[in-house]
């Protein structure tokens, strides 16, 4: 769970121009997150996301340049590039990517260590990811729409 709402995080303060823990909050619930400003507060910590004045020249979260958010951010890119649809039936999501890239996204997946997964398995344009539970799987999903559909 911690992971699914870091990487929301993320994804928003990359979307909007986020500048206060409140509007953050605001887009965590939207999102379906129901989180406290203390857990704000400690995942901004975590994710070392600093406050800093945009190309627009407004003060706004955003990611600190290290090489751990890089490869992260290449990770997620994959998974924006690769995956075109995901569902789930009980614990088990199905991943649709395109053709031959299905491997790399799974590789990805895996990398990002998410919460509540067991383990995948990859052919050429299918991704099967055990979840431990149904609410895992649903989780699993909401995660994969949100960062496919920032492309």
């Amino acid at each position: 769970m911690k992971r699914n709402r870091q990487a929301a995080i993320l994804e928003l303060i990359r979307k909007y121009p986020v500048t206060t823990q409140e509007e953050l909050q605001m887009l965590l619930r939207e999102s379906g997150y129901e989180v406290t400003q203390a857990t704000i507060s400690r995942d901004i910590k975590d994710l070392k996301i600093v406050k800093a004045t945009d190309e627009n020249g407004i003060y706004r979260y955003c990611t600190t340049q290290n090489k751990s958010s890089d490869v992260t951010e290449k990770y997620y890119d994959i998974i924006r590039h690769a995956v075109r649809s995901i569902d789930f039936a009980g614990n088990i999501c199905v991943i649709r990517c395109d053709t031959g890239m299905a491997q790399a996204a799974c590789a990805a997946i895996d990398a990002l260590r998410i919460d509540g997964i067991v383990g995948s398995l990859a052919g050429d344009d299918t991704i099967f990811v055990l979840c431990r539970t149904e609410k895992d799987a649903g989780e699993m999903k909401r995660t994969i729409n949100q960062l496919i559909s920032g492309r």
